[in-house]
């Protein structure tokens, strides 16, 4: 994704459209300010700072990913720990029921 594709913000989800409105200020922050700089020096600030944002628009979607996989891993995990938890209660029914068949055989 690029800087000019981030500026038409409107197609965009509001994260990025605070981003290009962000980035249009800075922009127009920096030809305020930078009056007497060469264009090129602009244009090459805005190049590295359009990378690093492409750079990070990129690690934040692969962080969602690994957050949506490390959920459904969480559900996973969980559906299988209450699985888990109720055999071990059928287990231990039966193995307190064998225990009480015992008790009773010895009895008689």
């Amino acid at each position: 994704m690029t800087y000019r594709q981030l500026l038409d913000f409107r197609s965009y989800r509001s994260g990025q459209c605070r981003i290009a409105f962000a980035l249009r200020q800075a922009a127009l922050y920096i030809g305020d300010m930078n009056e007497n700089t060469p264009k090129s020096a602009v244009e090459l600030e805005l190049r590295r700072l359009e990378k690093r944002l492409e750079d990070l628009i990129v690690t934040v979607s692969q962080i969602k990913e690994e957050n949506r996989a490390l959920r459904q891993r969480q559900e996973t995990l969980t559906s299988e720990r209450a699985s888990l938890l109720q055999k071990n209660e059928q287990v231990r029914a039966r193995v307190e029921a064998m225990i009480g068949r015992l008790k009773s055989m010895e009895q008689a």
